[in-house]
């Protein structure tokens, strides 16, 4: 298993910021729309925009948890498909990578 503390500080990092990341896309999304009907047809557009950047965020956040609750189980640096081990640079690059290489090749 790959060193678990350094992941942990990284992977509680990244979370941090995705937080605070989505934090500032909810308000955001939560500003009223200006009245003038041109700009909100601007501001609707950007909001639509905004809205799938806080589902990615969400996503990446999730996955985040995950890679932190496979530390947890003692699973981290496995391939959650085969069980094969993760490269120790796919996981330096992305440390919540839940598949192997040839695992995540074969998704695309």
């Amino acid at each position: 298993m790959p060193n678990a503390d350094a992941a942990r500080a990284r992977l509680s990092q990244q979370l941090t910021e995705l937080a605070g990341r989505q934090q500032r896309l909810a308000q955001d999304l939560s500003e009223p729309l200006n009245p003038d009907s041109s700009e909100q047809a601007v501001e609707l557009e950007d909001d639509a925009s905004l809205e799938a950047q806080a589902a990615l965020v969400a996503r990446e956040i999730a996955s985040v948890n995950r890679a932190l609750l496979r530390i947890e189980n003692g699973t981290y640096g496995e391939c959650v498909r085969c069980g094969d081990a993760i490269a120790p640079k796919r996981l330096e690059a992305r440390p919540e990578a839940a598949l192997c290489i040839s695992c995540a090749s074969s998704e695309q």
